[in-house]
């Protein structure tokens, strides 16, 4: 019973991460207002609720995770 829960459970988290991508880089613009990043690539990110920034500044490389299919941010992890 107690390894059927466990790979269950595991699948399940799986699956979870399947749906997710993450993409580094430097951002060039971030709204406050509008929760939007811009990085240098070009690309731009909204935050979803409950994600929050501390010390981002244009300039800064960070890691973004976020809803495949979407441009919606899960969390954003500032890189040294």
């Amino acid at each position: 019973m107690m390894k059927t829960i466990v790979t269950t459970v595991s699948l399940l988290t799986m699956a979870g991460a399947a749906f997710a991508g993450e993409v580094e880089g430097v951002v060039t613009n971030y709204d406050p207002a509008t929760r939007m990043i811009v990085l240098e690539s070009g690309e731009a990110f909204r935050l979803v609720d409950g994600v929050q920034l501390d010390g981002l500044q244009p300039g800064g490389k960070v890691m973004i995770t976020f809803d495949d299919g979407t441009t919606d941010a899960t969390s954003v992890a500032i890189m040294e």
